[in-house]
């Protein structure tokens, strides 16, 4: 299976922005020029993350993300206050090719079952914000920007549940190590890994190549996303790719990139 490496732009006030835990944002740059970028330098897909939308009780930013899908030939994934089909067909006019939703997910279980039925699966992905709880000895699911738990719900059993209901993708971020650049959760990536059979993209942590490694062979991820490390030049996706071909995985590197 060829490993995707997905950069991921943190909206928010149409700004990139990046923080730790889901707090303490700063801002990381303009979101079309950014996207430009990666589109350029070796990136697989791309996230559009509108990150107060659901919070603030609002739509995705959409003119945002269709200059955004403009600048981009690469799969685009959107997501924030993504809550209904047609704000999902929205998205998709755009130009994104797939969409993410955490929150309307959990609240309405349904909504992943339709989409999936009218869009098709590989256009929906489930995100799943999880933080580890000590006392539970599980992973409990978030919601509404990291700022309410889902009424004990963990993040394996929910997992496995929108597989059943027809998502073909989860974005799985642990709010633990979001931002830290301490290395992946691996063992949250690895738990829902082997639970589902749908490709999970693992989120929050990434600080050097051999996290990335780590995250898609021990974690067992089909794909690793990251944002300050690419958005800070502290790692170059062309010079991550080539490090992990080097290690035996597999990836894509386009033609002015080989080894």
């Amino acid at each position: 299976m060829i490993k995707r490496i997905i950069p991921c732009l943190d909206i928010k006030a149409g700004r990139v922005v990046k923080g730790v835990q889901f707090a303490d944002l700063n801002d990381a740059g303009d979101p079309v020029e950014l996207a430009g970028y990666y589109n350029q330098h070796g990136a697989d897909e791309l996230v559009f993350l509108d990150i107060t939308a659901t919070n603030e009780g609002r739509k995705t930013m959409l003119d945002v993300a269709a200059k955004v899908a403009r600048e981009v030939s690469i799969p685009l994934i959107v997501g924030g206050g993504i809550d209904s089909i047609e704000q999902m067909d929205k998205v998709l006019q755009t130009g994104a090719d797939k969409f993410s939703f955490n929150t309307p997910a959990v609240e309405n279980p349904g909504l992943i079952e339709e989409a999936a039925r009218i869009f098709g699966s590989r256009c929906v992905i489930v995100a799943i914000d999880a933080r580890w709880n000590e006392k539970k000895g599980d992973w409990e699911v978030y919601t509404h920007g990291g700022r309410q738990v889902a009424g004990g719900l963990t993040a394996v059993e929910w997992a496995a549940r929108v597989e059943n209901l027809g998502a073909g993708e989860i974005l799985l971020t642990s709010m633990d190590a979001d931002g830290g650049r301490d290395g992946f959760d691996i063992p949250l990536t690895r738990a829902v890994s082997e639970k589902v059979g749908i490709p999970v993209i693992a989120s929050g942590g990434a600080g050097k190549m051999e996290d990335f490694y780590k995250v898609l062979t021990a974690g067992k991820a089909a794909a690793a996303l990251a944002a300050s490390v690419f958005h800070y030049r502290l790692l170059s996706i062309t010079d991550l790719k080539k490090y992990l071909l080097e290690q035996g995985l597999e990836v894509h590197l386009s033609d002015d990139c080989q080894l």
